[in-house]
């Protein structure tokens, strides 16, 4: 049996095209921040309060991240900020490769800020760089405070923690302290 030798990092790929992508972003100037969080803690709705509140000061577009539907894109449309939908058709992270593509769909030179709505997963999306200025993880406390410890890496990397439904919190097991 032959050995072969690879001395190549599986990600290098994507870790090209997101220096590509921060390039681009710095040369233009716009700040894009990546959220990331499990199913349903909230961050569609987050997303559309954010750029509702702001519509005013700036322009907002985003990139929405979904395994298999447009539902959360169609939420963001309903703001009329620009949209690109990745469908990832199972996948349970973006690539920079798939960000560099969007970026090109998106009127980036007339935006101020850009939000990747990344897939609802703690897990793999850590692994990828995108490019951006920095994570939000947002944690629902219907999910429990153990998050941080479960999923280490994800809280690590981030720039910004929101804890969502806080009105939830008399009614489940969190500790905002821990």
């Amino acid at each position: 049996m032959k050995k072969i030798k690879i001395e190549k990092k599986i990600l290098s790929e994507n870790q090209k095209c997101s220096i590509e992508n921060k390039s681009l972003l710095t040369e233009r100037k716009k700040l894009c921040l990546n959220m990331i969080s499990s199913p349903g803690s909230g961050r569609t709705t987050i997303l559309v309060r954010t750029i509702n509140e702001l519509k005013d000061r700036m322009k907002i577009g985003v990139i929405e991240g979904d395994v298999q539907t447009d539902i959360d894109a169609e939420r963001i449309r309903v703001t009329e900020a620009p949209v690109v939908l990745i469908n990832t058709e199972g996948a349970c992270h973006l690539s920079a490769v798939q960000i560099n593509k969007a970026l090109k769909k998106l009127p980036v030179d007339g935006l101020d800020l850009i939000f990747i709505e990344n897939v609802g997963n703690l897990v793999c999306p850590s692994a990828f760089e995108l490019g951006e200025a920095g994570k939000i993880v947002v944690l629902s406390v219907a999910e429990g405070d153990d998050k941080p410890a479960k999923y280490p890496a994800i809280f690590a990397k981030s720039k910004a923690l929101l804890i969502n439904k806080t009105d939830l919190l008399g009614h489940v097991d969190f500790d905002i302290e821990r």
